[in-house]
């Protein structure tokens, strides 16, 4: 039953893609924005994915490829649903933010730039959340933590993983 019901996301998904192909193939520089969309229908942007959005908009796979390992806010991997960065800014990094990323990677035994099995967690890096002031800081989707501490990181994953249960 859950293959079945996988297949038909997968199904919807690539559909809507399609459409968002075909709504966008006459504009030109449209590759930017099929992308996002893409990205926001499926949550990343795996080579399948590519080639569809090649074969849609007749372009090479290896130009798709470009745009999309150029740019930060395009992702080859799949996210998990709690989305977390760790800000690594000057002012953060001062404060020991590279200690919390280690014991974010530590707590969820993977490394940064990769998704928890369960698809729960994810952790990214990024170079500043524009709370300078609360340093170090990560986040976790919208959600920002200040003034922390490598001991504070288990708590706060502890309460996203009670929370998904």
């Amino acid at each position: 039953m859950e293959h079945c019901e996988a297949m038909g996301a997968a199904a919807e998904q690539k559909e809507k893609l399609l459409a968002v192909i075909d709504a966008s193939r006459s504009t030109p520089g449209c590759l930017m924005h099929v992308l996002q969309e893409a990205q926001a229908i499926y949550g990343y942007l795996p080579i399948e994915v590519q080639k569809i959005i090649a074969e849609g908009l007749n372009i090479s796979l290896s130009e798709v490829y470009g745009v999309v390992t150029f740019y930060a806010q395009f992702s080859l991997k799949p996210k998990g649903k709690n989305r977390i960065s760790v800000c690594l800014g000057t002012a953060c990094y001062v404060k020991g933010s590279d200690k919390i990323l280690e014991e974010v990677e530590k707590e969820l035994g993977i490394k940064c730039g990769e998704c928890t099995e369960d698809g729960l967690f994810s952790i990214d890096s990024c170079r500043c959340v524009g709370a300078c002031g609360l340093a170090p800081v990560m986040m976790i989707g919208e959600e920002v933590y200040g003034k922390l501490t490598p001991d504070k990181v288990k708590g706060i994953l502890d309460s996203y993983k009670e929370a998904s249960k």
